[in-house]
């Protein structure tokens, strides 16, 4: 059971020595922002962060949001949203969409000075009257307040995660409109009763983005990986502050 165990432990890993593409998503660039210690761990030595539970709720929305957008793709529609916002667009029909939204998939880029193979899964994809193409991220969440603009800290993320979509359609020689848009589903807690049913405030928050940082980052990433010695904590990493209480308490 211990040699399995260990044989799986390893596999996907990187090996400097190697010459096969190694592959590496939108999330594990976000964890190399974070923490490259945490991302050296994970991605070179195969100890990687506690898995957080599955977001079956949001995967829900997830699901009916594209259902919903996937009937006015195939009509040739503006959504509900998109006609209240004044969007000139239309939910495009790419023959490789249903790639692109695949976990495993995505779209992809082999960024040959690395050789790393990056790859994120998109939402959905919009087409304006110029012919850009135009990122679109689902959210879901249940807060008190109204969420109109992305002003908080953790929604850095977000814009990352939407920046890094844009800079793999545009190394894929697409055309890309800086502006992406997020379609932001806020339940709503304080409704009278449940019946069965959970209501949604729905807005669709536009984000100007720059992936002009990408590049470096994945260079980045690479000189992390090559070197001998792990990365200094992010001072401000739960994950690595938690390991050094346990040895400090120890």
């Amino acid at each position: 059971m211990s040699e399995y165990y260990n044989s799986q432990r390893v596999k996907g890993l990187y090996d400097p020595a190697s010459t096969e593409t190694f592959k590496l998503s939108r999330s594990k660039i976000d964890m190399f922002l974070n923490c490259p210690r945490c991302f050296y761990h994970d991605r070179k030595l195969g100890v990687g962060r506690p898995p957080m539970f599955p977001y079956t709720l949001n995967s829900a929305v997830d699901a009916l949001l594209k259902q919903e957008f996937d009937i006015h793709r195939a009509n040739g529609t503006k959504h509900p949203l998109m006609e209240k916002y004044g969007i000139d667009a239309l939910p495009v029909a790419h023959k490789d969409l249903a790639k692109w939204r695949h976990n495993f998939t995505g779209i992809q880029f082999l960024h040959e000075p690395t050789n790393f193979l990056i790859f994120g899964a998109i939402d959905d994809l919009w087409q304006n009257a110029g012919g850009e193409y135009i990122v679109v991220d689902y959210k879901a969440t249940a807060k008190s307040d109204e969420v109109t603009e992305l002003d908080k800290e953790w929604h850095e993320g977000y814009k990352r995660q939407m920046e890094i979509y844009q800079w793999l359609l545009r190394r894929n020689g697409y055309k890309v409109s800086d502006t992406g848009y997020f379609v932001y589903c806020n339940g709503i807690a304080d409704a009278k009763a449940f019946d069965q049913k959970l209501e949604f405030r729905v807005n669709l928050i536009p984000y100007k983005g720059d992936d002009s940082w990408v590049e470096k980052t994945i260079l980045d990433m690479h000189k992390c990986l090559n070197a001998d010695k792990i990365p200094e904590a992010n001072p401000d990493c739960d994950y690595c502050n938690y390991i050094k209480a346990l040895k400090d308490y120890k």
